[in-house]
């Protein structure tokens, strides 16, 4: 069931339905977009809360996408090893099996 939750992000308040045990990861990602946001109004690149806030968003967007990237390329060679190994061991044990014939 959904509790509301208060966040705070650029000093206004935002109540918004979370799921039960997801409070602490919600808490997490606000500050870490209000980290974001602070970052780039501080570094005076963009200028307007509305201007700031997409600023910060495509930034995450990007970091996140470009962690995808990095977690599908790992995963694929990780599998790739996987099944190089799975077709050793394969070979091994036909090996193995026409000896003891």
């Amino acid at each position: 069931m959904d509790e509301p939750i208060t966040l705070n992000i650029l000093d206004k308040e935002y109540r918004i339905a979370c799921p039960t045990g997801e409070e602490e990861s919600l808490q997490a990602s606000a500050h870490y977009l209000n980290t974001k946001i602070q970052e780039i109004r501080d570094s005076g690149k963009a200028i307007g809360t509305d201007r700031v806030a997409v600023m910060a968003a495509l930034n995450m967007a990007h970091e996140f996408l470009n962690q995808k990237s990095d977690y599908e390329r790992h995963s694929k060679s990780f599998f790739n090893r996987v099944r190089s190994l799975q077709d050793r061991i394969d070979v091994a044990l036909k090996n193995t099996q026409q000896l003891e014939l």
